[in-house]
């Protein structure tokens, strides 16, 4: 099993960090970069920085809390939401992101993800993939604009895809676990692994630290959560040394 890293995500709406249950509801959960700072300290990984109404709101993510993040964590900082053109993602990397994710604009036109692998490079690329149980061969849909509209793609053909095109990591976003806490969705990170030639991040679902030490062993390279971090239920370093106790190699 290969050294797992564990990456707090900060959702972003109107300068604010939020978090809602199945993508819905969203709550003010604080300050970006204050959040940023605090998961640095506690030993985080990676922080990845998603500003979720940029897609819907049909607007670029906002660069200069982008560059504020980068100036107080000196960890790698994936940054996704609002990205259409390659110039978006150009601006991003020169504002302090070490890679981008991209979910919708990549769904709208598949070559772009080409074009940014082309561009900087395959491991500035993250494809990220909420994905829920639906009608398909594999029994998983993707969606688009953050959750709310499902596709008519099969989860698993759409990732053979991406990988085609140059991705450098997965970013598995389970709605259905979303912000529920009862667990990754250790079938969805399974069924992944089966075809996945890239490193494959788990989200969505985590409730207690013991469901970190799951995901990992499903297959899981990265493990990603929001809403537990941000409340205090526990901490980057308590996850890392569950996972440890359990085995699990961390960084």
């Amino acid at each position: 099993m290969p050294t797992i890293r564990v990456i707090p995500c900060l959702d972003v709406a109107n300068g604010r960090v939020v978090k809602g249950i199945n993508f819905e509801n969203l709550k003010d959960s604080g300050d970006p970069v204050e959040l940023a700072q605090r998961y640095y300290l506690q030993g985080a990984d990676e922080i990845t920085f998603l500003d979720v109404a940029a897609t819907i709101e049909n607007r670029g993510t906002t660069l200069d809390m982008v560059t504020s993040c980068a100036e107080q964590v000196f960890i790698p900082l994936t940054v996704g939401g609002g990205i259409r053109v390659l110039e978006d993602v150009s601006k991003l990397l020169a504002s302090g992101a070490d890679k981008v994710s991209v979910g919708s604009a990549g769904i709208q036109r598949p070559a772009l993800l080409g074009e940014i692998s082309n561009e900087h490079g395959d491991q500035v690329l993250v494809i990220s993939l909420d994905l829920k149980r639906a009608d398909t061969p594999s029994g998983f849909g993707v969606t688009s604009h953050g959750g709310k509209n499902l596709t008519e793609l099969d989860a698993m053909e759409w990732i053979r895809q991406v990988q085609d095109l140059g991705a450098g990591e997965l970013l598995i976003n389970s709605i259905d676990a979303d912000g529920t806490r009862n667990g990754f969705d250790l079938e969805l990170i399974e069924l992944v692994r089966t075809i996945s030639t890239v490193p494959v991040i788990a989200s969505g679902g985590a409730g207690t630290v013991e469901h970190f030490v799951a995901a990992a062993n499903a297959g899981a390279d990265a493990l990603l959560a929001a809403s537990v971090f941000h409340e205090g239920l526990f901490t980057v370093a308590d996850v890392k040394a569950a996972l440890t106790h359990s085995g699990v190699e961390v960084r």
